[in-house]
């Protein structure tokens, strides 16, 4: 059984005998903290189960009109299926792998996917309420008054509460949970907020505070729900606390060949070969729609998928073994791929409970991998380099510049920043996810459209000139436009860069991607870092390339081809510096190309193939890449 300590806390709101008032919720100061109290006031939820309920769901931000990955508006998240329903046909492309052979299978839609019809909570709050259901979505104080609503109407089901571990019920159920073991993870990341207690300054500029009291979420409570068992099984690997579910991606003979198969591969890591990154995905479908095709014996595959309302977990690939899922062999056999439930484009927002739930599991991920909690290594889908030049420009950009990386490393234990006291040529980008809301961006539900202006981004922009007026930086493969999806003029929170220009006081000059940029602003996104930086050596340009591949023909054993290694189409130019993120790249292949790791002509397969060539990793442009030792020369930034 799951198990905790129950702490009996006297309710500091109790529901009255008449129906509430709800006009009374309606009517005050807009200040939220002011509106929380008055919710519980009016709903006889206690002020502080509210106040972290919302905290779980929204950070208490509110975001106008626009809905979370899985259909929640407002600081309640009160979630609305139709709505979500209409985005369908902006995304064609679920998971965003644009992988040719397996085009045909991602047109699946959100509609057929959605699994929350029973906990629709914007069209139940507007049932109990009578409160317009364009104002439960849009408004903060009919939001939160909403939120409050249901949450009394589901402990009302649950028989009522004697103290706060009672509302655990509520709690649960309000996390659209399916099965007990989410809907008490849940229950449990609420009661501990309460427990710490909070305190931030909203999106839109509100000062909110919960005051700490520790009690723990009651078990007893949430198995009064009456909810499912969850289906874990000796094969998860996740922490306990997370509960989370074992679907097993299939690992089948998909044809009549042996190279036939799908949708991962046979390995032993960390044995045989080292996982080093963990790459952060969003799905660009619904939860449903995502577990349906990882469970695709002829699609693609990935570790985890994450489920936007409540953070549930499922896992579909033992850590041991290669998902295909960042598009670059190298990267694959060297990583675990978290699927998050979300569209890059939209400018939706990702729930509390699944960055929390997320980085719950990427820290029991990097202990038991022993990987750096750090941007080089904990990255998007979106710093995965091309294997060769002609992959480079179809390479992916998920999570995309809506996920805020920079809370996501604070509850990850290892926030970004200063590491350096003086004035470094290193510096780590850290805009203000929530203030960083002036980045021109294009084509978020419509091609050429300007995307809303008022949302969150985790990136800054590189210019090609000191003015904003100025073009932004051209990549050399995808160019500088300003749309949504093109990666190539930015850097992202965490990301370090080598300053060369401080002669301005509001721009400073940065090489990016072998060539000189401009950043706007540095003092409030920059911040000084210590490390070493790599230049090609005297007389020379350094080559970039996408892998960490042996290069000899003797690395390979007989009868395995040895792989190409291609340099991309970038270099380091005479004279310029790039951070170094990791000295110690292990430079491997694993070849796996029969099912069941056949050995076929004598040739063994599912192994490891190592080679003498000392790699680099640097940050380079907005991704990882990697250059010879041979090429450059390591210094101190």
């Amino acid at each position: 059984m799951l198990g905790g300590l129950l702490v009996a806390v006297p309710i500091t709101a109790v529901a009255s005998a008449s129906e509430p008032d709800w006009s009374a919720c309606l009517e005050g100061p807009a200040d939220r903290q002011a509106v929380f109290e008055r919710a519980a006031e009016t709903s006889g939820v206690p002020a502080e189960v509210l106040l972290a309920v919302s905290y779980m769901e929204s950070r208490w931000d509110a975001h106008g009109a626009a809905p979370s990955t899985s259909g929640g508006y407002g600081p309640m998240h009160l979630t609305d299926l139709p709505a979500l329903a209409k985005g369908t046909q902006a995304h064609p492309d679920p998971l965003g792998k644009g992988d040719g052979s397996h085009q045909a299978r991602t047109t699946r839609q959100r509609e057929e996917a959605v699994r929350l019809g029973e906990v629709e909570t914007l069209r139940t709050a507007n049932d109990i309420t009578g409160i317009p259901v364009a104002d439960l979505r849009e408004d903060a104080v009919a939001n939160i008054c909403g939120g409050a609503a249901v949450l009394a109407d589901y402990q009302k089901a649950a028989g009522g509460a004697e103290d706060l571990a009672d509302w655990s019920a509520a709690v649960g159920r309000y996390s659209g949970a399916a099965d007990e073991a989410t809907a008490l993870k849940f229950a449990r990341q609420v009661f501990a907020t309460l427990s710490t207690g909070e305190s931030r300054t909203t999106n839109d500029g509100h000062r909110v505070t919960l005051a700490a009291t520790p009690v723990s979420a009651s078990e007893e409570a949430v198995g009064r729900l009456g909810l499912a068992e969850s289906g874990t099984g000796e094969a998860v690997e996740c922490p306990a606390v997370l509960g989370c579910e074992s679907l097993p991606a299939p690992y089948e003979q998909t044809g009549d060949t042996i190279g036939d198969y799908g949708n991962h591969d046979l390995a032993s890591r960390p044995e045989e070969g080292s996982v080093d990154y963990i790459v952060i995905h969003d799905t660009e479908t619904s939860y449903d729609g995502t577990v349906r095709l990882v469970q695709d014996p002829t699609y693609l595959g990935w570790h985890y998928t994450l489920r936007s309302v409540d953070g549930h977990v499922a896992h579909h690939i033992p850590g041991k073994d290669i998902g295909w899922h960042a598009g670059n062999w190298y990267v694959n056999s060297h990583s675990i791929g978290l699927e998050h439930e979300g569209y890059a484009a939209d400018g939706a927002w990702y729930t509390e409970a699944m960055y929390q739930t997320s980085a719950t599991l990427v820290r029991y991920l990097a202990t038991s991998y022993a990987i750096p909690l750090d941007r080089a290594h904990i990255i998007g889908h979106d710093q995965v380099q091309g294997v060769a030049p002609a992959n480079v420009a179809g390479m992916h950009w998920d999570p995309g510049p809506y996920w805020d990386w920079s809370h996501y490393f604070d509850l990850l234990g290892a926030p970004i920043k200063a590491d350096r006291r003086a004035r470094s040529e290193i510096w780590t980008v850290h805009p203000d996810f929530d203030t960083n809301t002036g980045n021109l961006m294009t084509g978020c539900t419509e091609e050429g459209a300007p995307c809303p202006s008022d949302r969150g981004t985790n990136f800054v922009n590189v210019y090609s000139e000191p003015s904003v007026d100025a073009p932004l930086l051209p990549d050399t493969v995808v160019g500088g436009s300003a749309k949504v999806s093109n990666w190539g003029p930015r850097l992202a929170a965490g990301q370090k860069v080598v300053v060369n220009d401080r002669t301005r006081s509001d721009w400073w000059g940065v090489w990016f991607g072998g060539k000189q940029g401009w950043i706007q602003n540095p003092r409030e996104v920059l911040l000084p870092s210590a490390g070493k930086v790599v230049t090609a050596k005297a007389g020379t340009t350094a080559k970039v390339y996408g892998t960490a591949y042996p290069t000899k023909a003797g690395d390979y054993p007989d009868g395995v081809t040895p792989r190409t290694i291609a340099p991309l189409q970038y270099t380091i130019p005479a004279g310029q510096k790039y951070v170094l993120a990791d000295a110690k790249v292990p430079t491997d292949y694993y070849k796996a190309n029969n099912f069941n790791c056949a050995t076929v002509d004598g040739v063994p397969d599912c192994i490891v193939i190592t080679g003498d060539t000392v790699y680099y990793q640097i940050w380079f442009n907005h991704r990882i890449a990697y250059v010879m030792a041979d090429d450059v020369t390591v210094t101190n930034g």
